[in-house]
C-alpha cells in the first residue's frame, strides 16, 4: 500500500514545474450516501461548496438528492462558503450528488515588492494572530526570531521562513490525512503532510509579524479520469505591502524530494523551491480557508480545526471524515 500510495504521488509530481499545464479544467463530483449509518437519527452533512475567484471559475453546479432540506451557507469568520443538507430521523435512503465545473489558472507572482511601503498591520490582525495549534508565543515566537534575525521586511522576513521550512521540515507519508498541524509538536519532530508544513510556516510567520493564511483545497490529477477522494491539499499565502496575497508551498517542495528522491543540494530541488515561492500549479483548487471552525448552520461537535472534508453528524454523533469508505463518499475529477 506504502509502494502504491508513493507511485500515485510520484505521477502528480512527476514532470518538472517547467513542463506543467497553465490551466486545468473538469467536472468535480462529490457523490454521498449516509444510508447506512445509523436509522431513526436526524443526520446532517457539511461539504466545502467551491466558488469563484481570480484564479478560478466555477460553473455548472448542480446539487441533486433525497435531503428534506438544503442550502448554500457561510460561515461566519472566514466566509468560507458550505453546501448543507439535511435529512428527517425517518429517511430511508440519505443521499446527495454535488457536481460542478473548475477552470483552474496557474498562479505565478513573479514581481515581488522588495520596496516596503507603509503598512497598518491592524488591518490584518486576523492573519498575525494564534489559534488553538498555531501558537505565536513561547518557542514559537523565539525560533522565529532566530529565524528572521537581521531581516528587517516582510519580504525578506517570510523567505527566511519559506527557506527554513524547506530545509528543516520533511513530508512523512504515514501522518492521517493532510496532518493536524499541531506546531507545538512539529517543532519536536518536524514530519507531516500539507496541514503540518503550513501550519508551522503560518505560526512562524504570525510570530515575526508576517500576515499569513492557509488556503484549503482540493488536487485535480494529470490524467483524464481521477479518484480524488483523498486527494486534499492545503498551502500558503502571505500579505506582501506592495503585492498583495503571495502563495508559497514549502510542503509541495518536501513532496516533491520525498517521491523523487531529492536532496537538498540538487538541481531540481531548487527549481522546485523557485517555483512554490510565489508560484502554485494549477493542478488544484480552493475549497476553504479558516482554523477552528465553526460551521453554519452550527454542528454539534467541537470547531473543526480545518475544514476540507466533508463532515456529518447522525444524531449529534460525528462521522469519521478521515473514512471515505465508512462514512461514505466519493470526490470524483473527469477532465473537459
Amino acid at each position: 500500500m506504502k509502494r502504491l500510495l508513493l507511485t500515485m504521488l510520484a505521477f502528480s509530481l512527476c514532470l518538472t514545474p517547467a513542463a506543467w499545464a497553465k490551466s486545468r479544467s473538469g467536472q468535480v463530483s462529490v457523490e454521498v450516501d449516509l444510508s447506512k449509518q445509523e436509522a431513526g437519527k436526524e443526520t446532517r452533512l457539511w461539504i466545502p461548496y467551491a466558488v469563484s475567484d481570480a484564479n478560478q471559475k466555477v460553473t455548472d453546479v448542480k446539487v441533486s438528492g433525497d435531503f428534506a432540506t438544503s442550502a448554500v451557507y457561510t460561515d461566519q469568520a472566514n466566509g468560507t462558503p458550505i453546501l448543507y443538507a439535511q435529512w428527517d430521523k425517518d429517511a430511508k435512503s440519505r443521499k446527495l450528488v454535488y457536481s460542478f465545473t473548475v477552470q483552474r489558472e496557474e498562479q505565478r507572482i513573479k514581481d515581488l515588492a522588495a520596496k516596503e511601503p507603509a503598512w497598518n498591520k491592524a488591518d490584518y490582525a486576523e492573519y498575525l494572530k494564534p489559534t488553538s495549534l498555531g501558537p505565536v508565543d513561547g518557542e514559537v515566537k523565539k525560533l522565529a526570531e532566530g529565524i528572521v534575525k537581521g531581516k528587517t521586511t516582510v519580504l525578506e522576513k517570510a523567505k527566511a521562513i519559506y527557506d527554513w521550512a524547506c530545509e528543516n521540515m520533511y513530508r512523512d507519508p504515514a501522518t492521517v490525512g493532510c496532518g493536524k498541524g499541531d506546531v507545538c509538536e512539529l517543532l519536536k519532530k518536524p514530519g507531516g503532510k500539507c496541514t503540518d508544513i503550513s501550519s508551522v510556516y503560518i505560526a512562524l510567520a504570525r510570530a515575526a509579524g508576517v500576515p499569513a493564511r492557509e488556503v484549503f483545497g482540493l488536487r485535480l490529477g494529470k490524467k483524464a479520469e481521477e479518484d480524488i477522494t483523498t486527494w486534499q491539499h492545503c498551502w500558503v499565502e502571505f500579505f506582501l505591502p506592495g503585492t498583495g496575497w503571495v502563495p508559497v508551498d514549502p510542503a509541495d517542495v518536501r513532496k516533491a524530494m520525498l517521491v523523487e528522491k531529492l536532496e537538498l543540494k540538487d538541481a531540481k530541488t531548487r527549481e522546485y523551491r523557485d517555483y512554490f515561492w510565489g508560484g502554485i500549479d494549477p493542478y488544484r483548487f480552493k475549497i476553504a480557508s479558516g482554523r477552528d471552525v465553526v460551521l453554519n448552520p452550527q454542528q454539534a461537535g467541537a470547531p473543526l480545526n480545518t475544514f476540507g472534508y466533508p463532515y456529518a453528524e447522525v444524531g449529534g454523533k460525528v462521522l469519521d471524515w478521515y473514512d471515505p469508505k465508512g462514512f461514505s463518499y466519493r470526490i470524483t475529477f473527469k477532465e473537459k
